[in-house]
């Protein structure tokens, strides 16, 4: 269902765009409900400084239980939710627009280049294009969820709009697209990695269980993009956390709560600096609670994604059976 499918073109029912938009909305919607927690969890690491260790002395988080206890116990429930409202648009926008251009390139690909694009090497490429386009269109909303879940007690933004008000008048408007660079990089192959394991797992599946009930191909779907986020997440992790370090550049002053803070002269001297002060290990901070997070992610994405169009395409199938039933039953 993922991709453009010429067999959905002869009668198997494809969805519209309008219907694309709103599945991917709503995949990113419900997903991100899931996995807003370890993405505070992740976050907090990819910005620490100082070594994730229980024998670091300064270390402030050193492993995802402790993590977990010391945001609790001195932010309370809540703050695993911090972000959530720009996280929210920023996955309903990001599922829209990237769902959306993958099926219109992928069918792009088919029809103007007389090529298959139903095979992993074309999903990668088409994946990756149409997730650096839900990213532009994100970055501002991305950069903001980063602020509020960076911030400590007290709080530097009260709410949504003070942020966006605050960070205009004091950096300016290019601080919302802070960190676009690495996150470019780091998206397409990741997204990339998405859409073609998600792909290959989907044949493999396919191949060692041809005959399937839907319940069956529901769970498939959401072991096979599992996989896929874990496998993409390891591939492209340092870019992510040099993109949050990025993110957070003029807003030190809500982080000395957390330990050691640093300021970077750009994409390379961040990924420099990084590498020199905390080894190349460094560029791995926060990656078990991140993988954790690709596997719910990826796999309820593509789950709710594939759940949604099915709905969407059972629903036109039984109304034109309806209109169907109507024209050809005699009046009595």
């Amino acid at each position: 269902m993922v991709g453009y499918n010429p067999l959905a073109e002869r009668g198997e029912g494809s969805p519209s765009p309008v219907e694309v938009a709103v599945a991917g909305s709503l995949s990113g919607l419900l997903t991100r409900v899931l996995i807003n927690p370890l993405d505070v969890i992740k976050i907090r690491f990819q910005l620490q400084i100082e070594k994730l260790s229980l024998f670091e002395p300064g270390a402030k988080y050193h492993g995802i239980l402790q993590a977990t206890n010391t945001i609790f116990r001195e932010e309370g429930l809540q703050a695993f939710w911090k972000g959530h409202i720009p996280a929210q648009l920023l996955s309903i926008s990001y599922g829209a627009v990237q769902f959306v251009s993958f099926e219109f390139l992928t069918k792009l690909v088919h029809n103007a280049m007389l090529y298959d694009s139903r095979i992993p090497i074309a999903h990668f490429v088409c994946g990756g294009l149409a997730a650096c386009s839900a990213t532009v269109t994100v970055q501002p909303l991305d950069t903001l969820r980063t602020r509020f879940v960076a911030q400590g007690e007290p709080k530097i933004y009260r709410s949504l709009w003070h942020a966006i008000v605050t960070m205009y008048r004091k950096e300016g408007p290019l601080s919302f697209y802070r960190g676009l660079t690495p996150t470019l990089v780091a998206v397409f192959p990741y997204a990339g990695f998405q859409f073609a394991f998600y792909n290959i797992f989907q044949h493999i599946s396919e191949w060692a269980v041809p005959s399937r009930e839907a319940w069956m191909v529901n769970v498939e779907n959401l072991m096979c993009g599992s996989c896929a986020g874990v496998i993409s997440k390891t591939l492209t992790y340092p870019f992510d956390l040099l993109k949050k370090r990025l993110q957070v550049e003029g807003f030190e002053q809500a982080r000395m709560a957390f330990g050691q803070v640093q300021t970077y002269n750009g994409f390379l001297d961040c990924a420099y600096q990084v590498a020199r002060t905390e080894g190349l290990r460094g560029l791995f901070k926060g990656l078990s609670p991140s993988m954790l997070k690709a596997a719910v992610s990826t796999g309820f994405t593509f789950f709710w994604y594939e759940l949604f169009c099915n709905i969407f395409r059972n629903h036109k199938e039984h109304l034109e059976y309806q209109r169907h039933f109507r024209h050809t039953t005699p009046s009595q």
